[in-house]
């Protein structure tokens, strides 16, 4: 009998404990090599465990547990295979249902006056259903040809199917329970990550409104098109981005960081985007966003978003950003104060565009508007940097073809402006 021992692999440096945090097979299973066989939390991605070999799997370790890096935490007997798979044999019944059914009078007996259509309720039935604001779908008929009795909507009742009162009142149910749920090696991190932030860094919030009308243009000039040459649909993020990694060239203490004594300017925009995951917030990096398209920002965006979503991203996915956009408006916030995603030394807040009266050449008019936020260390960056770093984004959000001359207008460059 061969024996595999599977040990927890290293999620990255500095990391020495992990937690078990789901087994996706059990003790006694008999598995295929590279299957996944559990999932692990560490401090700061999922990972998953894979079967090295096919075999009988014994779990030595309780969901939840917490192991150390290295540890053996499930063996496999190599010495049961899995059952090889077969195709089902194919049975001759289809071709003699045909038959019969080819067989069957095509002729049918008149519908009675009296008869119903599958549920239907009987007008006491009815009356009592549209008492207690019930719809036929919330209800199996017992009645003939499937006719919904008014028997039926008192058993329906008794079984606990809410009535409009109990609808209307409100969703919960007067229980005085409890759930206690172990935080994850996760969120432990990102909650003791952020209450250092508060405390280590000099945080200040700087506030602007983006009229949209110009970007709600474009998109609906060449969303077809885009989507047809690229693949992917154009949206708000690839602006904002494009728009940041411009502004960081003119403020480059927003795109720093301290490292010790020193301050780091880095030449390069790595962007972090922060997502929603099912294990929570997580900010995959866009590398060199500085250098991409919008169609190439928007593919990346949306290859993390995927990762993300399916519980694959790597540490080096989102290890060393240099400036973080969150986008809050996908939930419907109107506005906040984003905590910088340390190192960094500020972040982008995005919140929900609203149509809004706003005076345009002494007129009022009805614009798109979002209210943004640029949460700063004041350590690092300067009230005039914020404020003109956030105008600068405003500016060529308003007139994108700002993006293409480096924040200048066409004109501007013209005339050597």
């Amino acid at each position: 009998m061969a024996i595999v021992e599977l040990k927890v692999p290293s999620p990255g440096e500095s990391i020495t404990e992990v937690i078990i945090a789901r087994w996706v097979k059990n003790s006694g299973d008999v598995v295929e090599k590279d299957e996944v066989l559990a999932e692990i939390d560490s401090d700061k991605a999922t990972l998953t465990l894979n079967a090295q070999e096919s075999g009988k799997i014994e779990v030595l370790v309780a969901e939840g547990e917490t192991v150390k890096v290295g540890q053996v935490v499930v063996k496999i007997d190599t010495s049961v295979k899995p059952e090889a798979k077969t195709e089902a044999p194919k049975t001759e019944t289809k071709p003699e249902v045909k038959k019969e059914e080819s067989k069957a009078p095509a002729k049918t007996e008149p519908v009675a006056a009296t008869s119903y259509a599958t549920g239907t309720p009987s007008p006491a039935a009815a009356k009592l259903m549209a008492e207690n604001n019930i719809s036929a779908t919330q209800l199996s008929g017992s009645g003939k040809e499937g006719r919904i009795t008014k028997q039926d909507v008192l058993a329906a009742l008794s079984n606990g199917l809410p009535t409009a009162a109990k609808v209307l009142s409100n969703s919960w149910q007067g229980s005085r329970d409890k759930d206690h749920t172990k935080m994850t090696s996760l969120r432990k991190t990102v909650a003791r990550r952020l209450v250092s932030v508060k405390n280590e860094t000099a945080m200040l919030t700087t506030f602007n409104e983006v009229d949209m009308s110009a970007i709600y243009a474009i998109r609906a000039k060449y969303k077809d098109k885009f989507k047809e040459v690229h693949g992917n649909n154009v949206g708000f993020m690839s602006f904002f981005t494009k728009a940041v990694t411009e502004a960081l060239f003119h403020f480059p203490a927003v795109n720093a960081s301290i490292q010790g004594d020193e301050i780091v300017y880095h030449k390069y925009c790595d962007i972090g985007i922060a997502v929603s995951a099912p294990k929570g917030l997580m900010v995959p990096v866009l590398r060199n966003a500085e250098l991409m398209s919008l169609a190439q920002i928007e593919g990346g965006i949306k290859e993390l978003a995927l990762k993300a979503r399916d519980g694959k991203l790597t540490i080096p996915d989102m290890e060393g950003g240099t400036f973080t956009i969150t986008n809050g408006g996908v939930f419907g916030s109107m506005m906040s104060t984003p905590i910088i995603n340390p190192p960094q030394s500020a972040i982008l807040g995005m919140h929900n565009v609203v149509d809004r009266p706003m005076a345009v050449n002494g007129q009022v008019v009805i614009r798109p508007m979002m209210y943004v936020a640029l949460s700063y260390d004041h350590r690092i960056v300067d009230g005039r940097e914020s404020v003109g770093f956030l105008v600068k984004v405003k500016e060529m959000l308003e007139n994108p073809t700002r993006m293409l001359f480096g924040g200048k207008n066409p004109e501007e460059i013209l005339l050597g402006l």
